[in-house]
């Protein structure tokens, strides 16, 4: 008998400790540092280049109206001064939809960060709680080699709604039968499925791997990174909560936008307000652009605005080429 209610609690901590995927189920990790007589992993390039992002933002038509409206401005920020960070696109997923609408997205989401990437931007993959399997790794080194910097604020390992910053969430993603925001037929366990980043994103060049949010925010403060763009799942769990995503991220002082067209929510159309997924996706973006940053779309991010790039400092420019003037 007792060898049987041990064995019961082994498996119950086991499995629990597999709970909550796509949830702040456990603490951040703390940083483990690479040797110091492992090679010094080369990071970007600081190259010329500017970006032009129509920034979409929600204000309020009268003050305590309650009532907002989209506002878009145009705002151009330099490729050397970016990152783009993507949370949380796993191979698997223990909701089938969610998964199935990150597998949709991925070949998307690989294209903008491709031709990002080739104009300069910086790239880092976030996929929450994989990182052994990019153990040493030089996506994976370049981050934790990073210098250590005091951030403004202290960077929680999951940042949670606060009263005093935003209104609730405009949707329930905790069904009360459930507890789970899943929108498949029939639910499965929600134990953890997945193992590392989606196949369809590719990690290259002077990509960097993190999910920990004093390592991200030590190589932006490095590599002096002011602009964050936020892309992935899920846009009303580790989206804002993470603590690379939006809510730490703006407290630390960052200029950060969400790309609205490659992300994804987490609801159930039987949770309310009882609206399309689709729709679900939309209220939480509508909710980000009211109360914490703008969003814009990835194809802003695929292309330079030709011959309006900003000169680099002398001592960043010194054995640059000399860049051809772009054909009107």
């Amino acid at each position: 008998m007792l060898a049987t209610r041990c064995f019961q609690t082994i498996c119950f901590i086991v499995v629990t400790g597999l709970l909550g995927v796509g949830q702040p189920a456990t603490a951040e990790e703390p940083i483990q540092r690479p040797e110091s007589t492992l090679l010094k992993i080369p990071t970007r390039p600081r190259v010329p280049g500017t970006l032009k992002l129509q920034m979409r933002s929600r204000v309020e038509t009268a003050k305590g109206s309650g009532k907002y409206k989209p506002v878009v401005r145009d705002v151009e920020w330099n490729v050397a001064d970016t990152v783009i960070i993507i949370c949380d696109m796993w191979d698997d997923h223990y909701c089938k939809m969610a998964a199935e609408r990150v597998g949709v997205m991925a070949p998307k989401m690989n294209r903008v960060i491709g031709l990002a990437r080739g104009h300069g931007v910086m790239i880092v993959h976030a996929p929450s709680g994989t990182m052994k399997r990019y153990a040493k790794t030089p996506f994976r080194l370049r981050l934790q080699q990073a210098k250590m910097f005091k951030p403004p604020v202290p960077i929680a390992s999951w940042c949670y709604l606060d009263p005093k910053d935003e209104a609730p969430l405009p949707i329930d993603d905790r069904r009360s039968d459930t507890k789970a925001p899943c929108d498949d037929p029939i639910g499965r366990a929600r134990i953890r499925m997945y193992s590392k980043q989606h196949d369809g994103i590719r990690i290259a060049g002077y990509d960097g791997i993190s999910d920990n949010g004093v390592e991200i925010y030590n190589f932006c403060r490095q590599e002096g990174i002011k602009n964050v763009v936020v892309m992935g799942v899920h846009t009303n769990m580790c989206i804002l909560g993470r603590p690379f995503g939006i809510r730490q991220m703006t407290r630390l002082g960052m200029n950060v936008v969400l790309a609205r067209d490659l992300t994804d929510a987490m609801y159930d159309p039987r949770s309310y307000p009882y609206v399309s997924h689709t729709r679900g996706t939309e209220l939480v973006i509508e909710h980000i652009e009211k109360y914490w940053c703008p969003t814009i779309v990835g194809e802003d991010l695929t292309k330079i605005i030709s011959g309006s790039s900003d000169p680099l400092p002398e001592t960043l420019s010194k054995g640059l080429p000399a860049l051809e003037k772009s054909e009107k």
